[in-house]
């Protein structure tokens, strides 16, 4: 409606990851970030998880421009999947951003199409209907920003993922003063990062992170291994510095790492530090006292170069006693089992690992509780969503804000695709719109959690399947040959008495159903040869496998 602002979130509450929200004034739509989540065990074979834009592609015609604000990829990593959706589509971000997207964008084939236009934080710029101010936050990657965004009914302010550091590697620190000055002129929405809403105190300095490498690489006698984010951009600055400071040579393998390596040195964001950060084609002459590798697989990804090291697959380096690996990161939510994993096997071929908590490897990019005060004292916002966040993380914001004084009735702990709508005076909410989690296998999008797709595998993971060969004649229905059962996960030897006797059970079934009237037909006899075994098969084992019938007829 054109004389309300709506704010609704398609992603990112009630969950970490997948961050998009939809602010909605004067018949327009801007839409903040287009994340990705990775997908959970269950979720066999997925690569990623993005979000369900159906909103967006019902109200293509409406929708101005996304704003991003950071590269991470749990807010641009959906871009790729999410712009063939609503072509034509305008992308704002800072510079460092833009390098990231531009490259992911190329790969798929959509930089042609796509309007990328680079802003300055502090610098205000017009979006039909809404102005919009970036302000500098600090993070784990560096150019990241939030936005103040200027409707007809109100400001909204959306702090993207933000800490307060004071000295942070890259001397840019947040501008507070410009967070306060929004604040003073007043600002209808808060929305802002809940990810260490649970956690007491201030996030640490990434100096202090700084100091640590230094500690460690110096100590090393042999080569040093280095595992972080390959977008966190600012640590591997801080890998180069200590490698620098301790006459070693630091060479990224992996491509994404080297790939946003190379970006951030071409738009001036990483100083390589007089030749100390060296392309790989020299790895094999560093002597290994003198070698720093900077590699991704801090979340123990199967294909990413540190789980490759630790499984002996890795095609340039073989770990081996004497290397010191360092994992500079925490695990995701749900990568603890890998991450352990890859801790294990590093430590089997004789490395020393170092990793969090018992070294301080590691410092979150988002505020604990009392930045997040800060930011609620600076802002003053007379209504809160708190974003960002699993839900209890979202409801210990919202208690937050209200003991920062906004009213009980002013704060809106969401779940993906509520509405939020305010006509001037009052915040309400206004029912939902579609939004849940699509999955991405391949480069192809399929059905969703609760999908056929997903339901068939975690079938056959937990039951396996069975094949049933059977040929008929065309006219009477009648077996030529067959039935021949195959399992696999599930019987598999074709001797096994229980399948042997479920290919007798299957035979009689049939020659019961033969001159019926629909005997010979394709569809009737698959059908009732899945539920003929179907029953035989949890009678016998207790198991339901997937029943595959192939019926060829003659």
């Amino acid at each position: 409606m054109p004389d309300t602002l709506r704010i609704i979130p398609l992603g990112g509450v009630g969950e970490v990851g997948k961050n998009i929200t939809v602010i909605e004034a004067a018949g327009e739509i801007l839409v903040v970030d287009c994340g990705l989540a990775f997908p959970e065990p269950e979720m066999l074979g997925i690569d990623l998880v993005i979000p369900d834009v159906t909103y967006l592609e019902e109200n293509r015609d409406r929708v101005r421009a996304i704003l991003l604000t950071h590269g991470h990829e749990d807010h641009t990593g959906a871009l790729p999947y999410v712009l063939p959706k609503i072509p034509g589509t305008p992308i704002y971000a800072s510079r460092l951003t833009i390098g990231l997207v531009t490259g992911k964008l190329r790969e798929h084939k959509l930089l042609e199409q796509t309007r990328l236009h680079a802003i300055e934080a502090a610098v205000e710029f017009q979006i039909g209907a809404f102005s919009v101010t970036p302000f500098r936050v600090n993070h784990s990657i560096p150019d990241g920003v939030g936005f103040a965004i200027r409707t007809p009914l109100g400001t909204v302010v959306h702090t993207g993922d933000f800490k307060f550091d004071h000295t942070p590697p890259d001397g840019r620190r947040a501008d507070l003063g410009l967070i306060a000055e929004i604040g003073n002129h007043g600002v209808e929405f808060l929305l802002s990062d809940s990810t260490r809403a649970e956690r007491e105190g201030y996030t640490l300095s990434e100096q202090t992170v700084g100091d640590s490498l230094h500690q460690l690489i110096g100590e090393a006698s042999g080569r040093v291994i280095v595992a972080t984010f390959a977008s966190n951009i600012g640590r591997v600055q801080q890998v180069v510095d200590a490698a620098h400071a301790h006459g070693r040579t630091m060479v990224a393998l992996g491509r994404s790492m080297e790939q946003n390596i190379a970006i951030a040195i071409e738009l001036g964001y990483l100083d390589p530090r007089d030749g100390t950060l060296v392309k790989k084609d020299g790895l094999q002459r560093i002597p290994k006292e003198q070698l720093v590798i900077m590699t991704t697989g801090s979340q123990g990804e199967p294909m990413s170069g540190l789980t490759r090291m630790s499984n002996r697959d890795h095609r340039n380096i073989t770990v081996e006693p004497g290397d010191t690996v360092i994992i500079s990161a925490s695990p995701i939510p749900g990568n603890e089992e890998a991450v352990a994993k890859t801790i294990d096997n590093l430590f089997k071929e004789g490395a020393m690992v170092h990793y969090e908590p018992l070294k301080h490897c590691h410092v979150s990019g988002h505020g604990s509780r009392e930045e997040l005060k800060l930011m609620l004292g600076l802002v003053k916002p007379r209504n809160f969503i708190p974003v960002h966040g699993e839900y209890r993380m979202l409801v210990q914001h919202g208690l937050m804000a209200e003991a920062a004084g906004v009213p009980v009735d002013g704060i809106f702990v969401l779940e993906n695709g509520q509405v939020v709508e305010f006509d001037g005076s009052r915040a309400r909410l206004a029912g939902s719109v579609p939004a849940g989690a699509v999955l991405v296998d391949g480069i192809a999008a399929i059905d969703g959690v609760g999908g056929v797709i997903l339901r068939d595998r975690r079938m056959l993971a937990s039951d396996g399947v069975v094949m049933v060969a059977l040929t008929v004649d065309r006219a009477t229905g009648q077996a030529v040959s067959g039935p021949d059962l195959v399992g696999r996960g599930f019987l598999s030897d074709p001797e096994d008495p229980v399948m042997a006797a479920a290919a007798r059970y299957l035979s009689d079934a049939l020659r019961q159903a033969e001159g019926g009237a629909h005997s010979a037909e394709a569809g009737y006899l698959k059908a009732k040869i899945h539920d003929t075994l179907s029953r035989f098969f949890f009678e016998q084992t207790k198991r339901r496998p997937m029943i595959m019938p192939i019926v060829m007829e003659v």
